[in-house]
């Protein structure tokens, strides 16, 4: 039988990494290490820093890097993600009857926590329709949203109030959602906050969360706005690739 540990590794900042994360990458028999392409060659490096810094014997460990296929762009968004997951599906049953075909213990780092706006449960569902029955245990990291507000220094909700986390695709789409004091935006392809009034909206916003290249802003969209813009495009554009996310609010919290 094989057991699928999905471990949740925080922002890439190993400081962030959990004590049961370190012991279950040291117990896998396989630890499988996706590459994004050239563009997004940090994310791979960052994993394999990771997994030199954390595991006990790293030159021993069995590490297998794969390349992530790619998401159609073309057509219905929901069908192209379901295509997609598929795919990588199949990537990951293969590997895994490659490298371990009598079964055993398979790693997979995932950024963040598992829980939270990533696929890699749902695509675990889906082994079994690959031809690779698995146990998958979830070993739960540090989210990018929690980085956020530790390096702004501020609380997640205000004082009694509700949150909601969304999409900068739904942003654009629905603008602020109802009975939301506080949106925590994830996903945005750049700038959805504009979709929003400027001058009674708050913002937080961090790039690279955790890293040494880190970038954080804050202040009313009618003064940063522009700046997180220009900001993001100039970051993008020097790395090759950007993860951001942001916290709104109609006032300081705090």
């Amino acid at each position: 039988m094989t057991t699928l540990s999905l471990i949740g590794i925080g922002t890439g900042n190993p400081d962030h990494v959990t004590l049961a994360a370190v012991r279950a990458l040291n117990d896998a028999d396989l630890i499988l290490l996706p590459r994004k392409g050239e563009a997004k060659s940090d994310l791979v490096d960052l994993r394999r820093l990771l997994c030199q810094t954390l595991l006990r014997e790293p030159e021993q460990a069995q590490i297998v890097e794969f390349d992530l296929p790619k998401r159609g762009e073309q057509g219905d968004y929901l069908g192209a993600v379901d295509e997609w997951h598929h795919a990588i599906a199949e990537v990951w049953a293969s590997l895994m009857a490659h490298h371990l075909p009598e079964g055993g213990r398979v790693g997979l780092l995932i950024w963040g926590d598992p829980s939270l706006y990533d696929s890699s449960l749902r695509i675990a569902e889906r082994l079994g329709a690959a031809g690779r029955e698995v146990d998958v245990e979830v070993v739960p990291g540090i989210t990018s949203l929690q980085v956020l507000t530790a390096e702004h220094r501020i609380p997640l909700n205000a004082l009694a109030e509700p949150i909601q986390i969304t999409t900068g695709r739904r942003l654009r789409e629905r603008g602020w959602p109802s009975d939301a004091g506080t949106v925590a935006v994830m996903l945005d392809s750049g700038g959805a906050f504009t979709a929003l009034p400027a001058d009674d909206t708050y913002i937080w916003w961090g790039a690279y969360l955790g890293m040494e290249k880190q970038c954080l802003i804050k202040g009313w969209l009618s003064e940063v706005s522009d700046e997180i813009i220009q900001r993001r495009s100039s970051l993008r554009e020097q790395h090759g690739w950007i993860m951001d996310i942001y916290l709104l609010a109609k006032q300081p919290l705090i």
